[in-house]
């Protein structure tokens, strides 16, 4: 049997973009014998007029992504790193208004901390127990993320963290839930809460009419405000956390309209101790297994009335 022949039809382009991703960049500033370390990984997506070097491979519209590294090294040094947002703002800004064929520009930074070691205070470059003015050891508690596109007309900021890991010894509980054949978990009035808190938040700050939000400060409040109300909360469910999370971060800061938390639970269940003749209770030093799979994932997005959701809603492709 021959194949009859098909009618033709065209094959169009769909979404496409390119760049640099990865593009890890330090800045060390020294004021005197005080330095200072901006330590970021930046990721640069862009796209437009990109469709004749995929339809013939001309590079004419193509800006290289080695450029895109080497702008992010220049500007590192010379516009400095004042915030992750602030350093995407100006890359985003650059891309789209220095090339006719960039449209829209994508930067992704995460930002990791440092802080200073303390010293005994007794050696030539000892500062007390500040700790020297150029010894540092990498902060472990999170990575700060920030993400900011530009199309030559509006901004779109999304900040965040990933891996902040944070739990309660008490004051949580799990119990009420539906049952069904193979139901086994016993219910109970007293557990460990504990997750590792992945976030992201968008800012409608989306024109440059508007005043710039102060980026570091309102990171600070919201990582509070977000570590607050997990500690303050007596939890019936991790669902009513995050809800609780997301609630406090937009009822105390206005220049942010949407969160969204993905949450793994990560269960601590007690120890059988009863072969060897102890009682593991709760009420006493309680010994726990900690255990890193399966997990429960718990995901939501909490909005200002009136919002529209933008961020994905799977947080692997943000």
């Amino acid at each position: 049997m021959t194949d009859l022949p098909r009618p033709a039809r065209p094959v169009l382009l769909g979404q496409n973009q390119y760049g640099k991703a990865e593009t890890r960049v330090v800045r060390i500033t020294r004021d005197g014998a005080t330095h200072h370390i901006k330590d970021l990984n930046v990721s640069v997506a862009l796209s437009g007029d990109m469709d004749e070097v995929h339809r013939s491979g001309s590079n004419a519209h193509v800006l290289p992504t080695d450029t895109a590294k080497n702008t992010v090294y220049a500007f590192a040094k010379e516009y400095g790193v004042e915030s992750a947002e602030q350093f995407a703002v100006h890359l985003a800004r650059h891309f789209v208004t220095s090339q006719e064929s960039i449209h829209r520009a994508r930067v992704r930074v995460e930002e990791y901390a440092w802080e200073r070691i303390g010293t005994s205070g007794t050696g030539p470059q000892a500062a007390g127990a500040a700790g020297t003015g150029h010894s540092f050891v990498r902060k472990g508690q999170e990575t700060r993320l920030a993400q900011v596109t530009y199309d030559g007309a509006s901004w779109e900021v999304v900040s965040g963290l990933t891996d902040l890991t944070v739990l309660n010894s008490t004051d949580s509980e799990f119990r009420g839930y539906a049952r069904d054949r193979y139901t086994t978990l016993e219910e109970t009035r007293d557990r460990v809460l504990a997750t590792s808190v992945s976030g992201r938040w968008r800012f409608n700050w989306t024109d440059d009419a508007q005043e710039m939000p102060d980026w570091d400060e309102s990171y600070e409040q919201t990582r509070k405000h977000l570590l607050q109300a997990f500690a303050e909360t007596y939890s019936l469910s991790l669902q009513q956390t995050l809800y609780q999370m997301g609630a406090r971060i937009i009822g105390h800061r206005g220049e942010i309209d949407e969160v969204r938390f993905s949450l793994p639970n990560k269960h601590h269940f007690l120890v059988d101790l009863e072969p060897f003749g102890l009682s593991n209770d709760t009420a006493d030093a309680a010994v726990y297994f900690a255990a890193d799979r399966p997990y429960g994932l718990i995901e939501a997005t909490v909005l200002r009335d009136g919002c529209e959701p933008r961020i994905p809603v799977d947080l692997t492709n943000l």
